[in-house]
């Protein structure tokens, strides 16, 4: 039987105990190789269930997570992808990269301190990125004396967080992951919390199987080949959206050629059907010209397009040390195109604090949200993030350094004539 997967995304402050609750769902799932848990076991035969997780070296020298490390475990029903990303205030830039294909949050809270700044300005990440499940796990309860007064605080305090995000859903169950209670076993030092143990919860979220939709086909072409003379262009991509058959009538964006496709290949064989996420080779029945960068649609009646844009209006998480202004000219990398785009305007920015929008900022510094409008030097083929997380998510790059300044998702792209 297939397990149906999970993707997970851990986010909290530092020293809220992710590595350790992270190092107990392995540990109590029997998913730790003999000669890890041996490794971080001491000579009375406690393992360091921090280090468990804790996968590089300056990681452990530094005491914080300064990376995203992805783990793997797995249950009778279901397969997990769990994104240990850090907690530290400076590497919020790295919740983007674990929290951008998660189904689930783990908001992480220390049952002492409450929800912190971080702590919403993890949750708005999430929601921003189209996160639908949130978990929060009050940790350390054993330092309150498992107090049920003190888990009444902290819930009312993550159920008024929530609603001012738009009304999350959040369960929040009071746990102890150093010692294990509430994450895989329920534990007797909560006998007022009737709800599900972390593991529980999670084997019980339902996700809601993808339906093929031919007429929402996105293949953006990642590389162009001919493999002989002979042979005709193999167009190479990742599905993001919809399905392809042979047969089927597509058409290349932004230049609008149209074609049949008379072979669907992926890495283990020919075929005559793909479906999203699947990464394919494909080949037309016309030579046309398209080149990476370029997206494949359908060419259905029906077809559901994207936007040829050339404005988007995006929320954007700012990365650099140096802020983010109105009329910045950076690279901007969507899917497989990389286009020049100037800022155009600052329209607000997310108070961490009180989660309130503060109108018309002079500018974005680093780890503030703000909603943006970008202009394109030329067309960009988008959706809307909440209709495409592919399409509709974009990285913002300084092109003197070359490195990743921000990330953004579109909340509406536009055409712009000339």
């Amino acid at each position: 039987m297939t397990r149906q997967l999970l993707r997970i995304t851990t986010a909290g402050s530092v020293d809220d105990g992710k590595s350790t609750l992270i190092g107990r769902l392995l540990h109590d799932t029997d998913s730790l190789p003999t000669d890890h848990l041996e490794a971080v076991t001491d000579e009375e035969g406690v393992a360091d269930l921090a280090a468990l997780s804790d996968g590089l070296r300056a990681e452990r020298e530094q005491g914080i997570t300064i990376d995203v490390a992805y783990r793997f475990f797995s249950t009778d029903t279901r397969s997990y992808i769990l994104a240990d990303t850090p907690g530290h205030e400076r590497y919020t830039r790295n919740m983007f990269t674990g929290a951008s294909n998660a189904h689930v949050a783990v908001l992480l809270v220390d049952a002492r301190a409450g929800v912190l700044r971080q702590t919403r300005r993890h949750a708005r990440i999430a929601k921003l990125l189209g996160i639908k499940h949130f978990v929060a796990t009050v940790n350390k309860f054993d330092l309150v004396d498992f107090s049920e007064e003190r888990y009444g605080e902290v819930e009312r305090e993550l159920h008024q967080m929530a609603a001012r995000l738009g009304g999350l859903d959040v369960t929040v169950i009071p746990i102890a992951a150093k010692h294990g209670d509430n994450v895989v076993h329920r534990s007797d030092n909560t006998p007022f919390y009737e709800g599900p143990t972390l593991l529980e919860y999670l084997e019980g979220v339902e996700l809601s199987a993808p339906q093929p939709e031919p007429n929402k086909l996105r293949l953006p072409v990642q590389w162009v080949s001919r493999p002989s003379a002979e042979q005709r262009r193999r167009y190479t991509g990742r599905l993001s959206a919809g399905t392809l058959e042979v047969g089927d009538t597509v058409v290349s964006l932004p230049a609008g050629t149209r074609s049949t496709v008379t072979v669907v290949d992926t890495l283990d064989d020919e075929r005559t059907t793909a479906v999203a996420p699947l990464s394919v080779s494909i080949e037309l029945a016309d030579d046309i010209d398209v080149g990476r960068g370029d997206v494949f649609v359908s060419g259905a009646d029906d077809a559901v397009l994207p936007v040829p844009a050339r404005e988007l209006d995006a929320t954007v998480c700012w990365f650099a040390d140096h802020p983010l202004r109105a009329g910045d000219r950076l690279a901007l990398k969507q899917g497989t195109r990389t286009v020049r785009a100037t800022v155009q305007a600052l329209h607000s920015r997310l108070d961490p604090e009180t989660l309130d929008e503060l109108d018309s900022p002079v500018e974005l510094v680093l780890n503030d949200i703000g909603a943006v409008t970008l202009r394109t030097s030329s067309i960009v083929v988008s959706d809307a993030y909440a209709d495409n997380r592919d399409s509709g998510a974009f990285i913002l790059i300084d092109e003197t350094t070359n490195d990743t300044v921000g990330a953004g998702t579109i909340l509406e792209p536009r055409e712009v004539r000339p």
